[in-house]
């Protein structure tokens, strides 16, 4: 009820305002506002008139025109980087170290040995062609059946059109009997340099598979057009196969027996793995950070499946991180390690040295993205240098501060470590590959539940595996879930090498080291098998690059006002008025309405009774005498009058009135007295 007086009210001040139609009130506006040209509408002459009702109009078009750019500069949330250089006590960062060569081949050789004897075989027959330089038999006898469930086959390519597939270990095979390939297509990174040869390999994919007799030995060097493939197979025995091919043998022989061996050791358990690996009493020889000593009990083991037993420094997952004392080489961290290179598996790793990296405490550390190589027989100084990086969040980008709100599940979260773009990435790829293959990548960390694929118990793992890595589609499906982190810390380093130890003190060095390893007077210890170390800050100056809103509120509002202002001279005050005419319109807007409705309701009321309604005395007549009847109009012909109606006239209720004292007449005030 009070709010139905509260509308009564205001509505009847609205009635008391500027006009009751939308012309009377765009001439108040016009007429009262403080925004300049409106006013020289309506006072001037008709020719001034339009001339300034142009301006207006084309002024107040510029307004909203850069009002809409200004807006939408806004809305695209840009950012501003800036660089601070800051001087402060830094922590040292987390250092992780590894052996190029994953396991100890005297561990492992039992393992690898059918493989072994395998690509022996296969690289006698690609190195000597000729079936009279080959040794056929073989004793003892060749697994086959490993080779078969991944093979190495030759693409004899003289023509290019209908390439070739010849096997490797097929000795009954006739020219005659050679089938062409079905169709090829090539994927990955084909990369090719004008005087140089660059490594590059594609994959062919045929419908049948054929064999032939590799080429003569006495074939001229322009007349071998030969690339070794690993052929892929969806199962072993389908037709249905992807061949990587390879312009340099060396490449396919490493990349084929990565395969097999990470089919072979993904049914290894892992406790078995890390005692196969290289141990860290055996690999860190000496250490020391500032001036205090340290030995490998400082470091924490983490096993990678890429590099085997790798150990971090300063981790900070157990105790504090420690703090650097003051810059230069002296007051960082020295190592001295072995990495027994006689030990190395010949197929498997064909760069030796150590693998290192420089990460942020608590987070898992990616060598073979973001880490870098020490060879042997060196002293490598690595000085430091500290970048920190501030995003800024949503919606200024597209970072997470821990990566909760990440879709991805990360599947290193089992380590303890931090969130990681690198770390989502390759979870995003485990999971799809769990998915739609059936089993895990030895590289990566396994879902709950889950198995590594091996050719045993997944025949086609390795065709998923590339047909998944090569598939652009599922990249960027990772690519898009995936974030950067809001806060990073980045590590830049600056290398120098030397030989170490020199010929002079190379004597000494390797007795005293290797005393301290065997306790045994001989040296047992080479150049080929040591590495030192010297990481530490260059100085302690550091870097924050950190983003900041290219655009505010402050900065949109005084646009906004600068535009209105140099275009038709308005304030806040004119945008007050201008609302204040948009709620009049609508309050005439409803008025109207309200007539029109009712009119319309009159209106209907009309249609529903068309005959004259009965007067006042009709009605009391009615009342009273009961022998009244009233008659419509319709009942009589037209152009008759109605006969008089019987009964007592009504009173005549107009003379009754009072009349007010003001109009009565001089004569009547005489009267009365």
């Amino acid at each position: 009820m009070n709010l139905k007086k509260y509308l009564v009210r205001a509505l009847h001040r609205l009635q008391k305002g500027p006009g009751y139609t939308y012309k009377e009130l765009l001439v108040w506006y016009c007429d009262n506002t403080n925004t300049h040209g409106p006013k020289r509408i309506i006072k001037e002459g008709p020719k001034k008139k339009l001339i300034w009702f142009f301006l207006t109009l084309l002024f107040a078009s510029l307004v909203f025109w850069q009002w809409g750019i200004l807006i939408n500069t806004y809305l695209s949330y840009n950012v501003t980087s800036s660089l601070s250089i800051g001087f402060k006590t830094m922590k040292f960062p987390a250092v992780t170290v590894c052996n190029a060569n994953p396991f100890k081949y005297s561990e492992v050789k039992h393992l690898l040995k059918e493989l072994d004897r395998l690509i022996e075989a296969a690289l006698e027959r690609i190195l000597q062609p000729t079936p009279g330089n080959v040794s056929d038999s073989v004793s003892p006898p060749l697994d086959l059946q490993l080779w078969n469930q991944i093979p190495l086959v030759l693409i004899d390519e003289h023509d290019k059109d209908n390439p070739v597939i010849l096997d490797i270990f097929e000795t009954n095979q006739t020219a005659g009997d050679n089938e062409t390939a079905a169709s090829s297509e090539t994927a990955g990174d084909n990369r090719s340099s004008e005087g140089n040869e660059t490594t590059t390999y594609g994959e062919t994919t045929v419908g049948n598979q054929t064999t032939a007799p590799p080429a003569p030995a006495n074939t001229t060097t322009e007349e071998k057009k030969y690339k070794l493939a690993v052929k892929l197979c969806s199962h072993q025995g389908s037709n249905n196969c992807t061949y990587r091919n390879f312009t340099s043998a060396a490449q396919a022989v490493t990349e084929w027996y990565i395969l097999q061996s990470t089919s072979i050791l993904s049914k290894v358990p892992l406790h078995e793995r890390i005692r196969m690996g290289y141990q860290a009493e055996d690999m860190i020889l000496a250490c020391l950070y500032g001036a205090e000593p340290c030995n490998y009990k400082n470091f924490t083991q983490i096993y990678h499946p890429d590099h085997g037993n790798c150990y971090i420094f300063n981790w900070g997952m157990d105790e504090e991180a420690l703090n650097s004392s003051n810059p230069g080489a002296e007051f960082g961290l020295k190592l001295i390690l072995d990495i027994s290179q006689q030990d190395y598996i010949p197929y498997l790793s064909s760069a030796a040295g150590a693998r290192l990296m420089l990460h942020q405490q608590k987070s898992f550390p990616f060598l073979k993205d973001q880490g870098i190589y020490a060879m042997a027989g060196t002293e490598t100084s690595i000085g430091v240098l500290v970048d920190e990086l501030e995003r800024m969040g949503y919606p200024y980008s597209d970072c997470t501060m821990n990566g909760s709100d990440v879709p991805v599940k990360n599947l290193y979260s089992q380590y303890n470590t931090s969130y990681s773009i690198q770390a989502c990435l390759r979870s995003c790829f485990q999971n799809h590959m769990v998915e739609i293959c059936g089993c895990g990548h030895y590289m990566f960390p396994l879902p709950k539940g889950v198995n590594y694929c091996n050719n045993e118990d997944n025949p086609g793992w390795a065709y998923c595996y590339f047909s998944l890595r090569s598939s652009i589609k599922q990249r960027q499906i990772c690519i898009d879930s995936c974030k950067e982190t809001c806060n990073d810390t980045q590590y830049k380093m600056t290398i120098s090498m030397a030989d170490w130890p020199s010929e002079a003190s190379e004597d000494w060095i390797f007795h005293i080291l290797s005393y301290e390893r065997d306790m045994s007077t001989n040296v047992t210890l080479d150049r080929n098998g040591i590495i030192k170390l010297n990481i530490y800050f260059q100085e302690y100056n550091y870097r924050t690059i950190s983003e900041s809103a290219a655009t505010t509120i402050v900065w949109l509002l005084s646009s906004l006002g600068g535009q209105f202002g140099f275009w038709m001279g308005g304030s806040v005050l004119c945008l007050i008025e201008f609302g204040e005419i948009i709620i009049d319109s609508l309050w005439i807007t409803i008025i109207n309405v309200i007539s029109w409705c009712k009119g319309l309701k009159q209106k209907r009321a009309r249609a529903r009774y068309p005959d004259v309604p009965p007067t006042v005395s009709e009605l009391v007549e009615a009342h009273t005498n009961l022998g009244f009847q009233h008659e419509p109009m319709g009942a009589l012909p037209r152009g008759k009058a109605l006969p008089p109606e019987p009964g007592t006239p009504p009173p005549n209720y107009d003379s009754l009135r009072v009349q007010p004292l003001d109009v009565l007449s001089p004569d009547s005030d005489a009267e009365t007295k």
